[in-house]
């Protein structure tokens, strides 16, 4: 199953209250009840103006439903080709 980063302007993102956290996720995880089990939230980084999620889906389309059923934006979705890491320089 393809894994995609979405990139999300949220102004003052790294201000966000633990309460305005708990909210966010919990209209995240119901939306992903609705869409079934083919979409997974793996989880999220959180910067000054941006939060960057990472996802399992079927494809991009589902991942946007999924935004657009939340109220989230999504700027930005890219599918992940490949992942490295120190292993990486291993050969």
């Amino acid at each position: 199953m393809p894994k995609y980063v979405i990139e999300r302007e949220i102004p003052d993102a790294g201000r966000l209250t633990d309460e305005q956290i708990l909210g966010i996720s919990q209209k995240s995880c119901s939306v992903l009840k609705n869409l079934g089990p083919e979409i997974q939230w793996i989880e999220s980084y959180v910067t000054d103006d941006k939060i960057y999620c990472v996802y399992i889906a079927p494809n991009e389309a589902m991942v946007r439903e999924h935004a657009k059923q939340g109220g989230f934006p999504a700027n930005r979705v890219s599918e992940v080709k490949r992942i490295i890491d120190p292993t990486s320089a291993e050969g």
